[in-house]
Parts: C-alpha cells; sequence; structure tokens
C-alpha cells in the first residue's frame, strides 16, 4: 500500500497565494439595475453587465481576484469596491460580450473596444461616467 487516501485532503501549513506578482487595481462597482448581477472569476471586467456603473477603461485587462470558480455577486443599488487582477497568459479574449475580440495589449483593439461599450450603452465609458464610479490607481 501507498498510504494515498482517496479523497483524503493534505492543507499545506501557509495559506496559498493566488495571483501572486500579477499588477491589481480596485474599481467601485455599483449595481444601477433592478436584478442581482454574479461576475465570475476570470471573466473580462471591462465586458461585465452593461448596467453596472464603473470606471470601465481602469479595468481592460483585468479580472476579479477571487478564487478560479468563484464570482462575486452585486445586488440591486449595491456600492462595493472590488479588487482586480491583470489577465495572464497570451491575454487574448473573445466571447463575453464581444467587445475586445483581440489581443488586450493592442491599442487599436482597445479603441475598438471602447467605442463598441459606448455604442452599446456600457456604463461607466467617458469622462463624466468614469468619474461615477472610479478609484485612482
Amino acid at each position: 500500500m501507498s498510504g494515498i487516501v482517496p479523497g483524503e485532503l493534505l492543507p499545506a501549513d501557509e495559506p496559498v497565494r493566488i495571483n501572486g506578482g500579477r499588477e491589481t487595481t480596485t474599481v467601485t462597482v455599483e449595481n444601477t439595475g433592478d436584478r442581482p448581477v454574479q461576475v465570475g472569476s476570470h471573466f473580462h471586467f471591462f465586458e461585465i453587465n452593461p448596467g453596472l456603473r464603473f470606471d470601465r477603461e481602469r479595468s481592460y485587462g483585468y479580472r476579479l481576484n477571487v478564487p478560479a470558480g468563484t464570482a462575486v455577486r452585486f445586488e440591486p443599488g449595491q456600492k462595493r469596491e472590488v479588487e482586480l487582477v491583470a489577465i495572464g497568459g497570451d491575454r487574448i479574449v473573445r466571447g463575453m460580450s464581444g467587445l475586445v475580440e483581440g489581443p488586450l495589449d493592442d491599442e487599436e483593439v482597445r479603441e475598438r473596444a471602447t467605442e463598441r461599450a459606448r455604442e452599446r450603452g456600457f456604463l461607466g465609458i467617458g469622462a463624466e461616467e468614469s468619474a461615477v464610479g472610479g478609484n485612482e490607481r
């Protein structure tokens, strides 16, 4: 016998550090809708529900800084601060809300994504909107 017990958990002595060494930022998010909104751990934050008001331009290239597979829920009328972490890997975003559709670090892709968000009525795009939901870096 190898001493391995099926399903046994052997926790480490130290806490597990997630997203260590990655750039982070915070934004204040307000749910302006009448229904709760839940955002998953790996969703490109810039592209989340258009009725959430926050500094979208600040959140470009970031996702929630929470463990994989978890989510954050925003209740109607709720305003809360969340920490975001830079998306890693090849930094290519496709799908989501269809705003980016390409490499996050390509300035033309970023400009198109911002324009699409503005055209589709996403809150938090532009100077007056950003002032409502943003934080200083």
